[in-house]
């Protein structure tokens, strides 16, 4: 474990580094591929949060940062129970059978939430999961409170006692969907067969889960032939592994079986896993793991491409994050103490371009990196849960993804003398000088530069002298409107507000009104004009430790 005076040698190595300005060159007329969103994905266990009070206006508000659809995945959504939620648990008991074996379809908790997505504008990723009690083949314990014992095993989590009427289930909610939303909306939803199958949330074979996965997609096809199906939802392939192989073993399946429900060839419409970093306490401070994140990625995009038939589908990160478990708080875990300040939303920043730059050496057709972050109910301030909002109140994360949804058009080309390169992010992630470095975007009539000063480390390292070049504006431009969007300490940050207050629990309604004005995001300094010389853009300003800009032009 690495001592205090090793992260004194590191911040001592890091004011060195800052001294010399980082050089930030954009042009805009060298395309690198199409801008796409895959930011704009989200997802959360607890889906009876969806229709909260909070839990609608948080739905609201993700529609609102973006100007493509939002896509939103939630567990639990086939659970048999009574709508309450609990950490890591939900319900819609939308399946039970009658006192003679013959199934019982319950909409109503189910219909709440899809017409809450529906209220607020966001599109359903439909996850196909978890087993209702009548149909598992082991339904006793059904369900355990959260943390479960090791050993403990819930009955959600097995197979079906019959696969036709798992099959038989699955339709019945793709043509209740149809029905009640129109056969048009319907037909642009994601539907994933189940959630990381390949660890305990399901207590079957692989063999089993390719069958349930047939199953599955027969029932949604039946229903909307168009349909887009997809799996498996499994963890972090590292090489060697078994979700590697698990992974692997579901794509052959795919390509080569035949469907134990139809007897043809199994639909498979995108491909999901999921890729996780890994914070750790080192000394008495937090240190996230990024590679862990990227080489999960990697690590997945190789198998992908092992199936050429596949090359052109969807890869969708169904679950992309700094670590594993969104409901387990920094207060009982510190390693979670990232979540609540700047350290998330400048890894996330960092973590898109590594993506990017995956999705571009490896050929591969990513769509999303989806956030699994939402809120909790009726949980202290600023707990450390991995959310997007506290009590109603945005945390800085959700500031990125704002930014984020202000980039459009193409991907331009930037070079940074900051950066960390992706061979070395993967191999040992911000662990000596800070990655900073960019990511742009041109479209018509206007441009966007997303920066950030990252570091590994939760230090307080120096700010970063940024000298920012961007070129490629109309030779007959003379002028372009700039404006400095920023998450730092100071700007963008509720989290720092609610400390700056004393860290209430019960905030006065003056206080809370305040928290949430803090809680948006909010420009450096105020719009201005800028002069463009032959087509280039040149201004400098300092950039926080941690800190996030995003500077955008119009013209």
């Amino acid at each position: 474990m690495r001592s205090i005076a090793g992260f004194l040698i590191v911040l001592a190595a890091l004011s060195c580094r800052a001294q010399e300005p980082v050089q930030i060159k954009v042009d805009l007329n060298a395309s690198e591929g199409k801008f796409t969103p895959i930011y704009s994905w989200f997802g959360y266990d607890e889906s009876n949060y969806t229709t909260t009070k909070m839990g609608g206006a948080l739905l609201r508000e993700l529609h609102d940062l973006s100007p493509v659809p939002v896509h939103i995945r939630a567990h639990f959504l086939l659970a048999t129970g009574d709508g309450k939620p609990e950490l890591k648990w939900s319900s819609t008991n939308v399946y039970t059978e009658d006192a003679n074996g013959h199934p019982v379809y319950n909409w109503t908790i189910l219909d709440r939430i899809f017409d809450t997505y529906k209220a607020a504008g966001v599109q359903p990723m439909v996850e196909l999961g978890f087993m209702p009690e009548a149909l598992s083949s082991h339904p006793d314990p059904y369900h355990i409170p959260w943390p479960t014992k090791p050993g403990q095993v819930e009955g959600w989590s097995f197979p079906p006692k019959d696969y036709a009427r798992w099959g038989e289930l699955v339709y019945q909610v793709a043509a209740h969907m149809v029905q009640r939303y129109g056969k048009d909306a319907v037909a642009d939803w994601y539907w994933e067969v189940w959630n990381e199958p390949d660890i305990s949330y399901w207590r079957g074979t692989e063999e089993e889960y390719n069958r349930l996965y047939d199953y599955a997609v027969a029932g949604v096809r039946r229903a909307i032939p168009e349909a887009h199906v997809g799996g498996p939802a499994t963890t972090g392939p590292n090489p060697g592994s078994h979700s590697a192989q698990y992974l692997e073993t579901f794509l052959r399946h795919c390509s080569e079986d035949k469907s134990a429900a139809t007897g043809g060839a199994i639909p498979l419409d995108f491909i999901s896993f999921h890729v996780k970093g890994n914070p750790n306490i080192v000394g008495d401070r937090v240190q996230m793991g990024l590679h862990k994140e990227l080489q999960n990625a990697a690590a997945g995009f190789a198998i992908v491409r092992k199936f050429p038939q596949f090359a052109e589908l969807p890869v969708i990160l169904s679950e992309a994050d700094p670590e594993g478990c969104a409901a387990c708080s920094s207060r009982k875990f510190p390693h979670n103490a990232y979540r609540n300040g700047t350290l998330y939303p400048s890894y996330t920043a960092a973590a898109i371009k590594g993506l990017f730059e995956l999705r571009d050496r490896d050929d591969v057709n990513l769509i999303s990196m989806l956030t699994w972050a939402f809120e909790f109910e009726d949980q202290p301030y600023f707990d450390g849960f991995r959310t997007l909002s506290t009590n109603g109140i945005d945390k800085p994360i959700i500031n990125l993804f704002r930014m984020t949804g202000l980039m459009s058009g193409n991907r331009v080309r930037v070079e940074s003398s900051g950066r960390v390169a992706l061979d070395d992010l993967m191999k040992s992630g911000v662990r000596q000088q800070p990655d900073v470095d960019a990511l742009a975007s041109a479209d018509n009539g206007k441009a966007a530069v997303l920066l950030w000063n990252y570091h590994d480390n939760d230090l307080a390292g120096p700010s970063a002298v940024v000298n920012l070049q961007v070129k490629g504006f109309p030779a007959a431009q003379r002028r372009a409107l700039m404006e400095h969007y920023r998450i730092d300490d100071t700007h963008s940050n509720a989290y720092a507000a609610w400390k700056a207050m004393g860290s209430p629990q019960n905030p006065t309604p003056e206080q809370y009104a305040q928290l949430k004005a803090a809680g948006g995001l909010q420009l450096l300094d105020s719009p201005r004009w800028i002069d463009l010389d032959s087509g280039t853009a040149k201004i400098s300003f300092e950039l926080p430790s941690h800190g996030v800009s995003l500077v955008r032009f119009r013209w």
